[in-house]
């Protein structure tokens, strides 16, 4: 089975840290979103996945080239020259896509079991199956009504709470078969929420919703981007977390260099490479990216530090995101934020 997975986009909302990473390329426990995204769907046995990628591209690219293997699945990646949509990025490579297939967002975390969804896609005999989420916010997502037989109904887009029709939120995790590409436009601007799902409401194809008890988070926010680390360190959301696992709670990377002095007070990832001077204090849930270097007396508290970050001697960061190779001066006190070098 072949996948699409979505890469183009802005991911506007978690600025500053996008202006210098695209969204999928975001860590989550010192590893890109869209990684995580990829194991998930090897472990699912998809065979060959296909990425559009726009915004920073190059990032994208220069990680996993147009072309490459993860646990024995082929990736490719394709730069679309101009942004299309959800639904026309996925038009554009539709030679790829023969038979039933899954398109997946590359910036939201996720454990669902898509061999679950398929099959429940292939039981109902539908064109398309979105996976549905309940969430308590309907203003951020769009919703879906269902009948008793997992029938969609209806849409709506961010409704306030008191006027909304469901709390079943969609997730951006489709199956489609391959006829359903035929109600997209060639080389136009289209979208799955907005233009495509109305289209199959209008002509009565079969259209359901699947849900599962899954993790899902469009990590949307700073906020939602510290808790997905988290949710990722504390097992609610079932990713594979990089490094050797010590002491219940600490996964170290390769080559990572930590004084035996350092006081472990929480869930934390040190990156290979890393290095910890003496008297360092890791306390709550505390990501250290590869090539970071803490020096002496330094406390992080459910901070997140990504690749090439660094923490002058004596420092104090609380609920902090250090950018990519961002120095974080000797001796500040920093609660929370995003600290950037050169957003864009």
């Amino acid at each position: 089975m072949k996948a699409m997975v979505l890469a183009a986009g802005k991911g506007t909302r978690l600025f500053p840290l996008t202006g210098e990473v695209p969204k999928p390329m975001a860590p989550v426990v010192d590893r890109p979103i869209i990684e995580h995204i990829f194991e998930l769907l090897a472990a699912h046995g998809i065979e060959e996945i296909h990425a559009n990628v726009f915004y920073l591209a190059d990032a994208l690219l220069a990680e996993y080239g147009e072309r490459s293997e993860i646990r024995g699945m082929e990736v490719n990646l394709s730069r679309e020259e101009r942004l299309l949509g959800t639904a026309g990025g996925v038009k554009r490579l539709s030679e790829h896509f023969d038979g039933t297939f899954v398109v997946i967002s590359g910036d939201a975390l996720t454990d669902v079991d898509i061999s679950e969804m398929v099959a429940f896609h292939r039981e109902k005999g539908a064109l398309a199956t979105i996976a549905l989420r309940r969430v308590y916010d309907t203003s951020e997502f769009g919703v879906v009504e269902l009948d008793e037989e997992a029938n969609i109904l209806g849409f709506q887009e961010k409704p306030d709470p008191q006027d909304a029709i469901s709390t079943l939120a969609n997730t951006g995790i489709y199956v489609f078969e391959p006829e359903a590409l035929d109600y997209i436009p060639q080389d136009e601007f289209f979208d799955f929420a907005k233009d495509v799902f109305p289209l199959f409401l209008e002509k009565g194809e079969r259209f359901v919703g699947y849900q599962g008890d899954f993790y899902w988070s469009d990590i949307g926010t700073l906020a939602a981007y510290r808790q997905a680390h988290y949710d990722a360190l504390s097992g609610r959301v079932k990713v594979r977390v990089p490094g050797e696992k010590r002491n219940g709670s600490v996964w170290v990377g390769e080559d990572a260099m930590i004084h035996p002095s350092v006081n472990f007070e929480g869930y934390v990832v040190v990156g290979s490479e890393a290095v910890i001077g003496r008297d360092v204090t890791l306390e709550g849930d505390v990501t250290i990216g590869r090539d970071c270097w803490i020096r002496k007396n330094a406390t992080l508290k459910s901070t997140i530090l990504l690749p090439g970050a660094s923490v002058g001697e004596g420092a104090y960061l609380e609920d902090c995101i250090v950018g990519h190779g961002y120095d974080v001066r000797a001796g500040e006190i920093i609660r929370g934020g995003a600290l950037i070098r050169n957003p864009n």
